[in-house]
């Protein structure tokens, strides 16, 4: 936690964040379930950096959870700058009659164990990076459900075992792409359920939403085009229809003319 700017106000993020690490010590029996739940209640009352300091002062170095004052920059590039090596940002989440979440710019583990009893969870990989090239995400789901939420390109194996639950396998079988990471889901679901779904960022959605705007109304530009061109061939034939038969009129003038005069001079 930052310790020198204590008077500076915590978001949503920053409770989120300390909020995950009482529940990764809850998990490893560092926490009670008496002292998870207070120390929960009081971190979703601190309202600053030196009121959430405390809550872990006393966890390990290695859980207590760093505050940037300043946004990181998302990375771009091929898959191979997202499988980063390390120990990944946490071992494990747990929901008693509650819910977690894994999301945006963390760091997946080799082996990521996750427990819902009466809750769920969502593990969300789209924003992730990966501490190798193959992850294990570890559900176990007692009358309770979670949601693994994978980005496109990443190839995805479902080995869990369902007992009047189940596991979703509808997007095994896709290959991902060269370098991609691969994410094996295992694990236990009894009366519960653990879903696996491909979706995109809402950064991506909105950039091929813009593409496909951009493509409609190039289409719509196009098409105008080659109407005012119709148009403009459609009133030069016109003209030129126009045109010639003025001509017609003209030479037919001319004939009758020159009719009345050979007439007026005996010709016939």
């Amino acid at each position: 936690m930052t310790e020198d700017a204590p008077e500076l106000r915590a978001s949503d993020a920053d409770r989120e964040r300390v909020a995950e690490v009482l529940r990764d010590a809850m998990a490893e029996g560092r926490l009670d379930m008496e002292e998870f739940a207070e120390r929960l209640d009081a971190t979703y009352k601190a309202r600053t950096y030196g009121e959430l300091a405390p809550i872990t002062r006393d966890l390990p170095d290695h859980a207590a959870p760093k505050v940037s004052m300043t946004k990181a920059p998302v990375e771009s590039g091929s898959w191979a700058g997202r499988i980063v090596g390390g120990e990944g940002s946490s071992s494990g989440a747990v929901a008693v009659m509650s819910g977690f979440q894994r999301k945006g710019r963390w760091t997946v583990p080799r082996k990521f164990t996750c427990f819902a009893f009466w809750g769920g969870g969502e593990i969300d990989l789209r924003e992730a990076n990966f501490a190798a090239g193959e992850v294990e995400i570890n559900c176990i789901a007692i009358m309770g459900g979670m949601q693994v939420i994978v980005p496109p390109g990443v190839e995805v194996v479902v080995r869990g075992i369902g007992v009047m639950g189940g596991f979703d396998h509808s997007e095994e079988g896709e290959p991902g792409d060269p370098g991609a990471p691969r994410v094996v889901v295992t694990g236990f679901a009894f009366w519960g359920g653990v879903g696996v779904e491909r979706k995109l960022t809402r950064a991506e959605r909105q950039r091929l939403k813009a593409e496909r705007r951009q493509e409609k109304l190039e289409r719509k530009q196009s098409l105008r085009e080659i109407g005012e061109s119709y148009r403009d061939d459609v009133h030069d034939a016109h003209r030129k229809m126009l045109e010639g038969h003025h001509d017609l009129m003209r030479e037919r003038k001319r004939e009758r003319r020159e009719e009345r005069d050979r007439r007026r001079h005996g010709e016939y």
